[in-house]
């Protein structure tokens, strides 16, 4: 589904991703760990073409299109979502007339009324979001949880087949958490080619929704893969990468 070739990235002269390279196949779990600093976060922005963010070289190949050329519009109508960290506020844009306009441009028609009507109303029960949530100003006065419920609504109802989400984890207590896990498995058994990657600093999220690979992030590159029991290791022995490389055997030294 997504094969990221030697990308390095720049912003404000700062090189934050090195000749990065990650495939991701269809139906796959991915998650990237790693300390502060390290590209986690910059890798879901230039994947979907944050202008901030310069490529110096390398390529994102997306259902085996580069998608490089392509604006961040472009890419979200190709199937690619991004659940943000710090979903942005936007004051006298309801949640509902955003979603029928992303839903229309996508499908390039005018959504029927009464089937995204249902669609929504059986979303926000999966999420146990009160009904006046989806008709008030997106994100506004909005806890962290729900914020991060309102990232996964939105998932549910644009129908994605690449979602990233990007620390979904963080503000969350430990009732929303399992909420969000349960929505994202159900989806990804309704939907059972979409492809996850989930960017995190814990394993909270991950004992909800197991992942099939791990990777950890040190100075702009992969520098160790495994599965799941890497994520383990991590939450141990932190981000002290000479315990993890020798420690965590389930994956392949993926160092350059």
């Amino acid at each position: 589904m997504l094969e990221i070739k030697d990308l390095t990235i720049k912003v404000e002269n700062k090189i934050v991703l090195n000749k990065f390279n990650l495939t991701i196949n269809d139906g796959e779990i991915h998650v990237i760990m790693g300390p502060n600093g390290v590209g986690k976060s910059s890798l879901t922005k230039v994947i979907m073409a944050e202008p901030n963010y310069k490529v110096i070289s390398g390529d994102i190949i997306y259902n085996g299109e580069s998608i490089l050329n392509l604006s961040t519009d472009e890419r979200a109508r190709k199937g690619i979502f991004l659940a943000m960290q710090n979903p942005l506020e936007i004051d006298g844009v309801t949640n509902s007339d955003f979603l029928r306009t992303a839903i229309s441009s996508i499908n390039q028609k005018n959504v029927n009324l009464y089937s995204f009507i249902k669609k929504l109303d059986e979303a926000k029960a999966d999420l146990k979001m009160p009904d006046e949530m989806v008709h008030r100003s997106i994100n506004k006065g909005f806890s962290g949880g729900e914020k991060k419920k309102n990232e996964i609504l939105q998932m549910k109802m644009l129908n994605p087949s690449f979602v990233m989400l990007d620390e979904i984890d963080s503000g969350v207590d430990v009732d929303a958490l399992k909420i969000v896990g349960d929505n994202l498995n159900n989806y990804k058994k309704e939907n059972k080619d979409i492809s996850y990657l989930i960017i995190t600093h814990y394993t909270h999220l991950l004992r909800y929704v197991k992942p099939d690979f791990v990777h950890v992030l040190k100075e702009g590159k992969v520098v160790k893969t495994g599965s799941y029991e890497l994520a383990k290791q991590i939450e141990d022995n932190g981000f002290n990468f000479d315990k993890i490389v020798s420690s965590a055997n389930t994956g392949s030294d993926q160092s350059e």
